[in-house]
């Protein structure tokens, strides 16, 4: 069974730093939709509407080396 460890704290109104195993985000947003970039160059927009409907969208800024 893997261990798991994650952990936000707030640092502004609206604004969150994210901790977990694999690397460290800052998330922006209200409750129904936020914007989160992480260490790893990646950023997600998600947005939560009522019911089962949700939108995610993550891309990754990261270049491959040719």
């Amino acid at each position: 069974m893997p261990i798991r460890f994650h952990k936000s704290f707030p640092i502004f109104p609206g604004v969150r730093l994210n901790i977990n195993r694999h690397s460290l985000s800052l998330s922006a947003g209200g409750r129904h939709e936020h914007y989160t970039v992480n260490n790893r160059g990646q950023r997600t927009e998600s947005v939560d509407l009522p019911g089962p409907f949700s939108w995610r969208r993550t891309r990754s800024s990261r270049r491959r080396d040719r």
